[in-house]
Formats: C-alpha cells, sequence, structure tokens
C-alpha cells in the first residue's frame, strides 16, 4: 500500500535529482550525485538517484556517457544529438556535432537494412591543458 507522504517524498527527491543536474556542468556519476545531495542535506536513496538517472536518460533529457572503466557517468543535456570529446585525465568535456558520423551512421544502417538505430560517441583523449602539465 502505498500513502501520499512516501508519493510526496519520492517527487520531492526526484525533483531534487533534477535541479543538481541543472547546477553542475561537467558529467558526475550516480555516487557523486547522491553524495552531492547529501551534502546539500537532501535525504534521498542512492536507489531513488539510480532510477530517476536512469528515467532521464530514457527521455533523453541527459546525457550518459560511460567511460572506459564501465563507470556510468550522467549531466543535463544542453543541446540535441551531440557527441563528446572527453579528457582522460581531468574530464573535461566538449559537445561535438559529428556530421561525419551521422552520416556513417545512417550509411551502415541503410547498408543492413536497420531501421530506428541511435548511437553515442565518445572520443577519449588528452585535453591542452593536460597535454601541457605532462
Amino acid at each position: 500500500m502505498t500513502d501520499s507522504r512516501t508519493m510526496a517524498r519520492s517527487t520531492r527527491q526526484r525533483t531534487a535529482v533534477m535541479d543538481l543536474l541543472e547546477q553542475v556542468d561537467e558529467f558526475r556519476s550516480a555516487q557523486e550525485l547522491h553524495m552531492m545531495l547529501r551534502e546539500q542535506g537532501t535525504k534521498v536513496g542512492l536507489t531513488t538517484v539510480y532510477r530517476t538517472l536512469q528515467a532521464l536518460a530514457d527521455s533523453e533529457s541527459i546525457d550518459v556517457m560511460q567511460m572506459p572503466s564501465g563507470e556510468y557517468l550522467y549531466r543535463r543535456c544542453s543541446t540535441g544529438h551531440h557527441h563528446h570529446l572527453v579528457c582522460r585525465d581531468c574530464g573535461r568535456t566538449v559537445e561535438v556535432a559529428g556530421m561525419a558520423v551521422e552520416r556513417w551512421a545512417e550509411t551502415i544502417a541503410a547498408e543492413y537494412d536497420f531501421s530506428d538505430v541511435a548511437h553515442t560517441v565518445e572520443i577519449f583523449g588528452r585535453c591542452p591543458d593536460c597535454s601541457a602539465a605532462s
């Protein structure tokens, strides 16, 4: 049985996750977002953070990036479909359009008669600052 207090608390918690995503520019893990919320005094469970992030990802309201380590990172999406250039040292991220990637994906999909295709591309390297520091 669900009571209205549980639903209200859940809604407030989900809203807190979404509000936090509006405040951060960098990609963050679910654990980092959970810790930030707790530090702000928001009582929210890690499971709620994961579920909220999944719902936002499913609706394409946030960017999701899988790091080479397998960890998923999240941030609020500021533009339409795009790709990311990511510094593997500091995490700096640049959004790129990648029209050549779009054409390639369409060509490959058509070649194999696939429809309703989607893709993500993250390119990992070292930003100019991190390259200069070494």
